[in-house]
C-alpha cells in the first residue's frame, strides 16, 4: 500500500495566480494543492496529489475546468489552465516539497522548522517541527502565516484561553498554539489524511496530550463544542460567508476570530456579512490575491472600551 504511486492533478498557470487556482483545486478536488514556479522555463503549476484514482473522473476534470473558466472571467490572469495527468511515486513527491519547505521564525516565539533542518531557536523560542505530508499546512502560504501571527497576537500571558483551530490541514495552528499556552485546544478537518499526518505531527511536538483532533466537519460543529477565546478559519470564502453564523457563535463574547483564505474581490462581501453579526474588524493583511482579517466578537452587551488590539 504505502508503495503505491500517487496521481498528480495539475493546472498550468502563472505564479501571480497560483495560490489562487491552488485554492480553487483544493475545493474542487478535496484535497491540499501545492504550486511549484520553474524559473528556468518560466513555467508554474498548481498540483493535487491524489491517492486514489477513483478521485479523479471526466465530471471532476468538467468541474474544475468550469471554475477555472470562472477564475478567468473575474479578471485573474491565471495563464493557460490547462490541466494534466502524471503517475508519480510517492518518495519523488515526499522528497520534491521537501526542497521548498524552509524555516519561519515568528517574532521571537516561535521558530517552525521541518524534522531535518538545522536550524536552532533563540532562547525562549518555542519550536514547531513539521513534516506536513500530503496535508495543507507549512506556514509558507500568506494565509497560514497571517493566522500564526495573529495567534501570537492574541495570547495573554499568564490568562487561560482555548483555542478551536477549523481546517487544521498538518495541524500546525493547533500545534502552535499548544507551544504558546493555549488550553483546551481543539482542531478539527474531515480530510482523513490531514487528520492522520496532524495526529503524527502533535506526537512529534509532544503535544497530543493538550490537544483534541477530530475528524469532522465545520457543519456538525453545534451549541455542544462551547465557546472558545480565539478560533481560527482558514478556509474558503463561499464556506466562511454560508457558515458565518456558526462561526460567531463558536467565538466567546469578546473573543476572537481570524478569517483567512478570502480572495480580495470577495472580502468586501466577507467583511459586511460578519459586521452585520456583531463582529468587529481589528485587522486585516492583504498579500497578492488574498486578503485575511481578525475579528473581535462584540459581546451583547456591555462597552467595548477595554477590548484592544495588540499591535
Amino acid at each position: 500500500m504505502k508503495n503505491r504511486s500517487l496521481l498528480q492533478v495539475s493546472v498550468s498557470t502563472t505564479e501571480d495566480a497560483a495560490d489562487v487556482v491552488a485554492e480553487v483545486m483544493t475545493a474542487e478536488l478535496g484535497h491540499p494543492c501545492s504550486s511549484f514556479t520553474d524559473f528556468r522555463r518560466k513555467v508554474t503549476r498548481a498540483s493535487v496529489y491524489l491517492s486514489q484514482a477513483s478521485c479523479w473522473s471526466p465530471h471532476r476534470k468538467s468541474s474544475l475546468q468550469a471554475r477555472l473558466r470562472a477564475l478567468k472571467a473575474a479578471g485573474i490572469g491565471i495563464g493557460s489552465g490547462r490541466i494534466t495527468l502524471r503517475r508519480l511515486p510517492r518518495e519523488d513527491w515526499a522528497e520534491s516539497w521537501k526542497r521548498h519547505f524552509q524555516p519561519i521564525r515568528i517574532g521571537r516565539s516561535l521558530l517552525l522548522k521541518p524534522s531535518w533542518s538545522p536550524h536552532r531557536p533563540v532562547p525562549g523560542q518555542k519550536v514547531v517541527v513539521l513534516d506536513p505530508g500530503l496535508s495543507f499546512g507549512t506556514g509558507q502560504h500568506p494565509t497560514t502565516r497571517f493566522c500564526l501571527d495573529q495567534l501570537l497576537a492574541s495570547r495573554r500571558t499568564g490568562q487561560n484561553q482555548s483555542f478551536l483551530d477549523i481546517g487544521t490541514g498538518s495541524g500546525i495552528l493547533a500545534i502552535a498554539a499548544a507551544k504558546l499556552g493555549y488550553g483546551p485546544v481543539l482542531a478539527i478537518d474531515n480530510d482523513p489524511e490531514a487528520v492522520r499526518r496532524a495526529h503524527a505531527n502533535f506526537r512529534t511536538n509532544r503535544v497530543g496530550r493538550q490537544i483534541r483532533l477530530a475528524r469532522q466537519d465545520l457543519t456538525w460543529l453545534g451549541q455542544e463544542t462551547g465557546r472558545f477565546s480565539v478560533v481560527c478559519a482558514n478556509l474558503l470564502a463561499d464556506l466562511l460567508l454560508r457558515e458565518h453564523q456558526r462561526l460567531v457563535s463558536l467565538v466567546e463574547p469578546a473573543g476572537v476570530l481570524v478569517l483567512a483564505g478570502i480572495l480580495a474581490c470577495q472580502f468586501p462581501e466577507v467583511l459586511r456579512t460578519y459586521q452585520a453579526r456583531g463582529a468587529r474588524l481589528i485587522r486585516r493583511r492583504r498579500q497578492g490575491e488574498w486578503e485575511s482579517a481578525t475579528f473581535v466578537i462584540v459581546p451583547s452587551t456591555g462597552p467595548l472600551s477595554a477590548i484592544r488590539a495588540r499591535p
